[in-house]
């Protein structure tokens, strides 16, 4: 029987070598992200897998999970353990090996097994190791199956089971790319910058790309855990800047992003404007509401609201839901309702039938973006880009707010905007016409500028967001009146940035 797990243990010690280590901080919203060999070792995991395990069968669902890992020198090694766990809890595990996480999503559907268990830290730095799992496709689990998953774990309140068997799957690669790839035809010859920070996706991106008919120029495609670079990571400046520079040396059509498990993707155009991914949702939207008449959306509450003032999304009856951020709470909304596609201004994007699955995949959002210049076959990307209403919008600015005073502060914050709202009151010389409270308060006035404060999810802060499509001018008046209000709490100190 394994031992509870403890939280005090440290390496090179007899104790570290016959206990699970599992820190209480790696369970995440939504997700589990540790320090691998500080706050986990391999004993921990393979509690994680006997804990996760037993969760998905007191939840009812058939105990058979999808694994795979990213191609970190140590992933493997982690997954095994995972896959101990999750076999001595009486699952039968398909293991598809190196991965990519929307290949481990795509796998459940493709091998008819409800759950999955993705061994990845994405972006984070060499050294980090965590799960992406759910059992619920196209689901991944959300705050309340990670508080679930958490009790039985730190508690040992796991249950051992006979039966767990190992199913090896080593082609799920191949099945991955022929299905991204067998339904789309591009008419249009382009080229593309394959973009990939050393991460995972470049075992797997350019050969998409190029099975898509593009002329694929490869950027930092070689695997390499060190991230020599930079991070892959598409929100990063660096990455951004390093992707405008290539399409400008190779005079490129586009150039793609990947982060480190694939499930997001950056879009740098041919003149190397960085274009942030609430904007490709604006034009992803576009073009997928010329196709569906009415179609439904669900975005983010931080991302542009060209999504209601955008005079095509307007004629084209486009219909948009704000919704939390997160990529758990958008995947499940998205599906919830019905939408076409959910936009996350971190880039994850949930694109359904006849464009996905549901779940965020880099991959399928760059083939949706193909797609968009493809029925657009006489304008570059950079022309798409500029048919865009123009906005002017503040970077996302995080004043430092305590965790245990944070969530006070927001629900104060939009009391208060009820009550100016309901008493036909106004911010930066605009009236209030609807306020957003499923994530914090986004205040929407009459000229379609907007402002936002939420609490951020695993930091010491606040998010405030600002935009107007009027000015800059504009959008500083809205700032200015957010920032007002923020100032008479003596909880808000300073901001990491202002604009």
């Amino acid at each position: 029987m394994l031992a509870i797990p403890r939280s005090d243990l440290v390496p090179n010690t007899a104790d570290y070598e016959r206990m699970p280590l599992v820190k209480a901080t790696g369970f995440r919203e939504y997700d589990a992200r540790w320090l691998f060999e500080k706050e986990i070792n391999l004993y921990g995991i393979q509690a994680l897998g006997l804990g996760l395990g037993t969760l998905i069968q007191e939840r009812g669902v058939k105990p058979h999970i999808v694994t795979g890992h990213d191609f970190r020198g140590y992933s493997n090694s982690i997954k095994m353990a995972l896959i101990t766990g999750l076999m001595a809890s009486g699952c039968t595990v398909y293991d598809i090996g190196l991965a990519l996480s929307p290949m481990a999503y795509f796998a459940q559907f493709e091998l008819d097994v409800p759950a999955v268990a993705m061994v990845t830290a994405s972006h984070n730095d060499n050294g980090w190791t965590g799960v992406k799992m759910g059992m619920d496709r196209p689901l991944t689990f959300g705050p309340e199956e990670m508080t679930a998953l958490k009790e039985i774990v730190l508690g040992g309140k796991w249950k051992e089971r006979a039966g767990g068997a190992l199913v090896n799957v080593d082609d799920m690669a191949e099945r991955y790319i022929r299905d991204l790839t067998s339904k789309v035809k591009l008419k249009r010859k382009l080229k593309v910058i394959a973009a990939c920070g050393n991460g995972t996706a470049g075992a797997f991106a350019p050969q998409v790309l190029e099975a898509l008919g593009c002329e694929v120029v490869k950027l930092d495609c070689e695997l390499d855990h060190s991230f020599p670079r930079y991070n892959p990571n598409p929100e990063d400046m660096e990455m951004l800047h390093a992707m405008a520079h290539a399409v400008k040396e190779h005079k490129a059509d586009v150039a793609l992003g990947f982060d480190g498990d694939g499930d997001r993707c950056g879009v740098v155009d041919n003149e190397g404007h960085e274009i942030f991914a609430d904007k490709v949702g604006v034009m992803l939207a576009r073009d997928m509401s010329a196709a569906h008449p009415g179609a439904q959306f669900v975005v983010d509450v931080k991302s542009t609201g060209l999504f209601v003032t955008d005079p095509v999304l307007i004629e084209q009856g486009a219909k948009v839901d704000y919704w939390k951020t997160g990529h758990s709470y958008m995947k499940r909304r998205t599906n919830e309702i019905g939408a076409i596609a959910g936009f996350e201004k971190s880039g994850h994007f949930f694109l359904r039938a006849p464009y996905g699955r549901g779940y965020d995949d880099g991959l399928v959002s760059a083939i949706a973006v193909l797609q968009v210049m493809d029925h657009q076959p006489g304008k570059t990307l950079a022309d798409l880009y500029r048919d865009l209403p123009k906005t002017w919008g503040t970077p996302t600015m995080a004043p430092h707010c305590a965790d245990e005073k944070k969530y006070g502060v927001v629900d104060r914050a939009i009391a208060y905007f009820e009550k100016l709202f309901a008493q036909g009151g106004s911010l930066a010389g605009q009236k209030i016409v609807k306020l957003v409270t499923v994530n914090g308060v986004r205040v929407m006035l009459e000229d379609g500028s907007w402002g936002l404060i939420r609490a951020s999810s695993n930091k010491p802060e606040l998010v405030v967001v600002c935009e107007s499509p009027i000015s800059e001018a504009q959008m500083r008046a809205v700032f200015a009146g957010i920032d007002a209000h923020l100032q008479t709490y003596p909880e808000v100190g300073a901001y990491n940035q202002k604009i």
